[in-house]
């Protein structure tokens, strides 16, 4: 029998739980659902009749809200009323790294998994199927069907005892196109031990998914999969970046290697684009509590051999930071550099692990001054990233005075502005508004000889070439 689902909760109004919702409710209009978090001001952001100041920007999910929103796609700050009239909750919160304790700097901290489970256990009513949608470290299912089970049996008194499945139900978007790989999914996994919670989940998703795409596993696989997932694709994205510093070396084209061994169907195509590291709040997290789940299972090898992709990752990073500062004479103290873009990637404002952030704190260490573009990431974020105050009196601070500032930065949404009398240019995040820059206009307007440092690979190298601006395309030689 399949269980009849009218009423979803998700706990958690973030990059994850609040697009997934959204695309349910698209899709289910037959559902209720209601996303709910503690942060006030996120749901607030959420309840915008301004679609522009929705908390996480992807491609058209401000769409999906405005068809979604105020029909059967609700956003509160009442978690308990709404975990009480859901026969379904996912748990999508966060699961940062440990910073102290057992595990510091690799574990996940559960803290917030753990809130979570034992508000569902205090709260919920009937039956419960209750999701991991966050990404979680292998047997936290169990952690919370622990949890769920242990306030049953410390409150004996209760009349009538919900009762509860669990599932994992990994997320697999990327962000960016989230919106894109949440209706046309490649796979949906659904970890768990009861059939009839399984089969549930899985009514949901065919309203749009084919049943083929709809894989079901134990719920160890399940968690273990989205790890490894993850990791695979981070390890793609450091084994091109370090074939692409030999490319810089000997005088090969990283995209012409790319190219050649994207045609292997062994290999295929996808993420061989070198660039200036892998960032997000996904690929180090994951990859670091593989690292940990391998020790604490006594595989150091196998812990040692993925904690290398990490480490290759970081080395990149400040590998560019180095080729900068190498470039400009071996010097950037009080030298103005426009940074063009701090997400960790395009269609996305999300900073988390951006490789914007170890390459700018690199270069403010060395003394630059920073003036910082970017269309979606605000200026608070920045400061919060890089620890650093933003130096708002840079930008109209007196030409001859700008050379005796070092080691700060300001935001500057004009580009032409940020460009004006600086030394060099760094693209860091592949906004498409980058490629439609006027070379020749921003040729006059840099103080000479000028650099540009195309991290991405993204910017029309045959119209800066036809300036007398000196370009440094990443994973390019010279003959």
């Amino acid at each position: 029998m399949v269980l009849e689902i009218k009423n979803i909760c998700c706990i958690g109004a973030g990059y994850v739980g609040g697009p997934t919702m959204a695309v349910i409710a698209d899709k289910c209009p037959h559902i209720q659902i209601n996303v709910v978090d503690t942060n006030q001001e996120r749901i607030e952001a959420w309840n915008s009749d301004d679609l522009t100041k929705l908390p996480i920007f992807e491609p058209g999910l401000d769409e999906i809200i405005r068809r979604t929103r105020g029909n059967n796609l609700n956003f509160s700050c009442d978690v308990e009323a709404n975990i009480k009239k859901a026969e379904m909750i996912f748990i999508s919160v966060n699961t940062p790294t440990k910073e102290k304790g057992v595990g510091a700097g690799q574990a996940s901290n559960l803290k917030f998994v753990e809130v979570c489970a034992r508000k569902v256990a205090q709260h919920a009513v009937g039956h419960t199927i209750v999701i991991e949608k966050s990404t979680l470290p292998v047997r936290t299912a169990e952690v919370i069907q622990n949890i769920l089970e242990a306030y049953q049996e410390n409150n004996p008194d209760i009349k009538e005892k919900p009762t509860f499945d669990v599932l994992s139900n990994p997320e697999f978007l990327a962000e960016g196109t989230a919106i894109n790989d949440l209706e046309n999914p490649d796979r949906v996994l659904i970890g768990g031990q009861n059939q009839n919670a399984i089969n549930a989940l899985s009514e949901i998703y065919f309203n749009w998914v084919p049943k083929e795409q709809i894989l079901h596993t134990n719920i160890w696989s399940s968690e273990l999969a989205k790890l490894t997932s993850n990791a695979f694709l981070a390890q793609r994205v450091s084994s091109i970046n370090a074939i692409a510093a030999i490319c810089e070396s000997t005088g090969a084209n990283v995209r012409e290697v790319a190219r050649a061994i994207g045609t292997d169907s062994r290999i295929g195509s996808r993420f061989l684009d070198s660039g200036p590291g892998f960032g997000g709040s996904c690929f180090k997290k994951d990859i670091l509590n593989l690292v940990y789940l391998s020790r604490h299972f006594g595989l150091n090898e196998v812990a040692d051999f993925w904690e290398v992709v990490v480490d290759l990752n970081n080395w990149h990073q400040h590998r560019i930071s180095r080729i900068v500062v190498k470039n400009l004479f071996g010097n950037v103290t009080s030298k103005k550099i426009c940074i063009l873009g701090f997400a960790f990637k395009a269609n996305t404002n999300d900073t988390r692990e951006s490789a914007a952030i170890n390459i700018c704190k690199d270069l403010i260490e060395e003394g630059a001054i920073l003036f910082i573009n970017d269309p979606k990431v605000i200026p608070e974020q920045i400061s919060k990233d890089l620890g650093l105050n933003e130096s708002k009196e840079l930008k109209n601070i007196e030409y001859e005075k700008i050379f005796s500032v070092s080691g700060s930065w300001c935001f500057e949404r004009n580009i032409l502005k940020a460009v004006e009398n600086a030394d060099a240019i760094i693209l860091l995040t592949e906004w498409d508004k980058y490629t439609k820059i006027d070379w020749k206009l921003v040729e006059k307007k840099m103080r000479k000889p000028a650099w540009v440092f195309d991290t991405r690979s993204s910017l029309d190298k045959k119209e800066i070439s036809n300036t007398n601006l000196n370009l440094w395309v990443i994973g390019e030689g010279t003959n």
